[in-house]
């Protein structure tokens, strides 16, 4: 592991939070993300992870507003914001507040995107032109799901976000990306330990993200079936990919993904009303995980 990959790993520390809340255009106001990134900080969290597609823009004013967590897009897509911009509106951000603010880019998904093709490749493009503008890898992750972007990761970032995954997943990105790259996987909480509203609550936020076709694919992967993928989950399906349930249940799930070989997982609270920040759920994962 190189010395940038293990300051990287020791600022980010073994858990953040992924929030679609706190990113510039959702239903909260400034002052209320702002606040709740000052929180999450004082909280003990390493890092927020700005869910959906997110840039330099959205991470600015939480990191102004902060002195220590680290800020990351997860993710960036390529498909909208030109590689030397980006590069351009790193490098402001990073003269101003050094170290705070780490890439994370994403191909998007073919049904969210017009023109989508060649994901792999055009991910390879981008990074090329990133390496040109002087964006080094070390300053960006990927999020990575299969082997070839895993690999790319690896080879070409400071490591991998992968987003709605399994320990058994991290397991086998941990083999592919060997020891030294960043892995910091995604994993959602239901804060219940009843298990029809906890499911109910998951799957209505997974129906979503079952109309992809890059997530289904990797849930066949994992060994889940078509039915698993059908109607909304199948039990299974949902109990594997969201934690639920009492504290000492809850993480110990959390707890899988770091045994599994994750450096860092980034946990995202799920509720019913998903347009409010969860800064009761938060406060109750950071007592938890004291």
């Amino acid at each position: 592991m190189n010395e940038a990959t293990a300051s990287l790993k020791e600022s980010v520390g073994r858990y953040g939070a992924w929030s679609v809340q706190l990113r510039s255009g959702s239903a909260t106001s400034d002052a209320e993300r702002t606040e709740a990134a000052a929180e999450l900080e004082q909280l003990g969290f390493g890092a927020v992870w700005l869910g959906g597609n997110t840039s330099t823009a959205d991470a600015a004013p939480l990191i102004e507003a902060t002195s220590r967590i680290v800020l990351g897009t997860s993710i960036q897509s390529i498909w909208e914001h030109e590689p030397s911009a980006t590069a351009a509106s790193f490098a402001e951000l990073e003269v101003a507040h050094p170290g705070r603010f780490l890439l994370g880019l994403g191909v998007s998904h073919g049904p969210r995107v017009e023109g989508y093709n060649r994901p792999y490749s055009r991910m390879v493009e981008y990074l090329d032109g990133l390496d040109r503008a002087g964006l080094r890898s070390g300053h960006r992750v990927l999020a990575a799901l299969g082997p070839k972007m895993l690999e790319l990761s690896r080879d070409r970032a400071a490591g991998a976000i992968p987003y709605l995954v399994t320990p058994e997943h991290t397991a086998q990105a941990r083999e592919r990306l060997g020891e030294g790259p960043l892995l910091a996987p995604e994993f959602k909480v239901v804060l219940s330990s009843d298990p029809a509203a906890a499911r109910a609550t998951a799957r209505a936020y997974l129906a979503r993200y079952l109309e992809l076709p890059n997530y289904t694919k990797n849930f066949l992967n994992l060994g889940f079936t078509e039915a698993d993928v059908a109607g909304g989950g199948s039990d299974r399906l949902i109990d594997a990919v969201f934690a639920w349930g009492d504290e000492d249940t809850i993480r110990a799930r959390i707890d899988a993904f770091l045994d599994a070989g994750a450096d860092h997982v980034a946990l995202q609270v799920v509720e019913d009303d998903m347009t409010l920040i969860p800064r009761e759920g938060w406060r109750r994962l950071a007592s938890l995980l004291a």
